[in-house]
């Protein structure tokens, strides 16, 4: 390695080894308040004090001051819609009415290439600038969404995972795919795109409702046939879906049965929401390895309800947070954090800051099983990494001039922080935003 591509960046340095609970397990991150990373080719080298790096890599690497501000990695999410950007924030509807009145008309509109590009960068470079360096995307029905999410995502060199959407009925007739041209499609979408540089492929049914047997069926086969890839779908996000599942498909036990008839249930199977499932449920999905989406700004916008951390977390249940733009309101992990904060106070639970900036980063990374890529900073991982300005506003300066240590520090970032506090995103170790301006 030559000694060019080296970079120490210097600065207040925080990341989670472990899920620290609802205690606040000080083990489970290490927090460096004059901490030293190390990148070379893309990978974390090393990270630690300041003191100790400096010693070793002065001479080789580049030196990066940043100035106290604060390094965390690179903010993960879960689970998003790219081609709902325009309907974000429209007003008055639960679930099944908002679905029918924007989502989708707006992802009609995606049969059109040229919609799906523009909309496709738009969304990149708002992840970027709100420090989202890794997604489980949402596209449309049509192959090209999918195609242009992740053409945009190479060329920004981002760990991405996107899908076509699954829906032969229940929808209106210009999004209506079938069982065989969906299977079709798919496969030749995953044998293009997955594994290509830091892509992934998710097989995506919209959700049980506007999916027929055979097209479940068929999304199985996929699966079993592929299973490194990921499935990603909704489940029991809202009550009148769930009854409305409950007419569809009488033999089923519960809306996660559903799935798990199909071969939709296993590792590597995201399921966005899971609000109304019951002990049972979340038993099958503990036992077979599956994860979910927390969305809590989302639940709360459309009416949906409270997720229970606590029960899935105590069945070990991996769970990372997602934005669910434009259900949704917000690009911003840090939004989100704050809502999950509340949803969680609703139901006598809490979330340090620290848990929430594990649920953004590892638990987001171990919940799409890329954790072995990214998510904290241990050594041989990848260089996606976030600086944190803790300047960004006169009340976020003048708050966290008067916090007693990190832990205080990092609550205060989760209920103020958004776009502002990003002062730069890092992808594979090179600057994709600084401020307001996109780099390379």
């Amino acid at each position: 390695m030559s000694s060019s591509s080296l970079r120490l960046h210097r600065s207040r340095l925080l990341h989670c080894l472990r899920d620290p609970g609802e205690s606040q397990d000080h083990t489970a991150y290490q927090y460096y308040s004059d901490g030293a990373l190390v990148v070379g080719d893309g990978k974390i080298i090393a990270a630690g004090n300041a003191s100790d790096l400096l010693e070793q890599w002065s001479a080789k690497a580049e030196i990066v001051d940043h100035d106290g501000k604060l390094i965390i990695p690179g903010l993960i999410d879960c689970h998003v819609h790219y081609p709902q950007v325009d309907a974000i924030a429209s007003y008055g509807n639960q679930l099944l009415d908002w679905l029918e009145r924007y989502t989708f008309p707006e992802e009609s509109k995606f049969s059109d290439v040229e919609k799906c590009r523009a909309t496709a960068e738009f969304f990149v470079d708002e992840l970027l600038r709100n420090g989202t360096t890794s997604a489980l995307v949402f596209a449309s029905v049509h192959p090209q969404s999918v195609n242009s999410i992740f053409e945009t995502a190479q060329r920004h060199s981002m760990r991405l995972a996107a899908g076509k959407v699954l829906m032969d009925r229940n929808c209106p007739p210009s999004l209506q795919d079938t069982a065989e041209s969906a299977y079709r499609d798919s496969r030749e979408l995953l044998e293009r795109w997955h594994g290509q540089d830091r892509l992934h492929y998710a097989i995506t049914p919209r959700f049980a409702p506007t999916c027929s047997d055979q097209q479940l069926s068929l999304a199985g086969q996929l699966a079993t046939e592929f299973p490194d890839a990921l499935v990603h779908t909704h489940l029991a996000e809202n009550v009148s879906e769930v009854a409305w599942v409950a007419e569809l498909f009488p033999a089923a036990r519960s809306y996660l049965d559903v799935y798990k008839r199909f071969e939709l249930l296993r590792e590597r199977s995201v399921f966005a929401h899971c609000i109304h499932l019951d002990d049972i449920d979340r038993q099958n999905l503990a036992s077979a390895g599956g994860a979910v989406a927390f969305c809590p700004t989302s639940n709360l916008f459309l009416g949906s309800g409270l997720f229970d951390l606590r029960k899935y977390r105590e069945n070990n249940i991996r769970i990372g947070l997602g934005t669910d733009v434009g259900g949704g309101t917000s690009f911003s992990l840090f939004r989100t954090m704050s809502e999950a904060y509340k949803v969680l106070q609703m139901q006598q639970q809490s979330m340090p800051g620290v848990r929430g900036l594990y649920l953004a980063t590892l638990g987001a990374a171990e919940s799409l099983y890329i954790d072995q890529y990214v998510g904290n900073f241990l050594p041989g991982k990848e260089a996606d990494f976030v600086v944190l300005d803790h300047r960004a506003t006169p009340l976020l300066k003048r708050r966290l001039e008067v916090c007693k240590g990190i832990e205080e520090e990092l609550f205060v970032q989760m209920m103020l922080s958004d776009d502002r506090s990003v002062y730069a995103t890092y992808v594979l170790g090179e600057c994709a935003y600084a401020r307001e301006t996109l780099v390379g």
